[in-house]
């Protein structure tokens, strides 16, 4: 029985025709995407948006800056410096402005992706 709406039949998602689209992306455009939306996520969940305090959640922030660390880490090597280094560089002010929202900062060193990054100082 297929599912419907107030405006008909619910369409279901072409996987064999996303296959088709994602296969014909470079890996290094998908990794700067991946990293790009991690990036945007962890600035609404450190209040860096207009909505400002709306959203912050530095628990939540501190996942994302430590997922986009790991994921530089890991593909620094895989991705040219055009675009790693602009990637490194937003890691760093995410980094920075976490350390400025916390109340209680963590170490050097024991904030979120420096585990990837080493410590990171204002």
């Amino acid at each position: 029985m297929s599912e419907t709406s107030p405006s008909g039949p619910a369409e279901q998602p072409d996987f064999d025709e996303m296959t088709r689209d994602i296969a014909e992306v470079p890996a290094v455009e998908v990794i700067v995407t991946v990293a790009v939306n991690l990036m945007s996520a962890a600035a609404v969940k450190l209040g860096l948006t207009e909505e400002g305090d709306k959203y912050k959640d530095l628990d939540e922030a501190r996942k994302l800056v430590t997922a986009l660390a790991g994921l530089l880490d890991a593909s620094t090597t895989e991705i040219s410096s055009f675009h790693a280094a602009p990637l490194r560089d937003g890691l760093k002010s995410l980094q920075l402005a976490f350390r400025e929202a916390s109340l209680v900062p963590d170490e050097p060193g024991q904030g979120p992706g420096e585990k990837y990054t080493g410590p990171v100082y204002r």
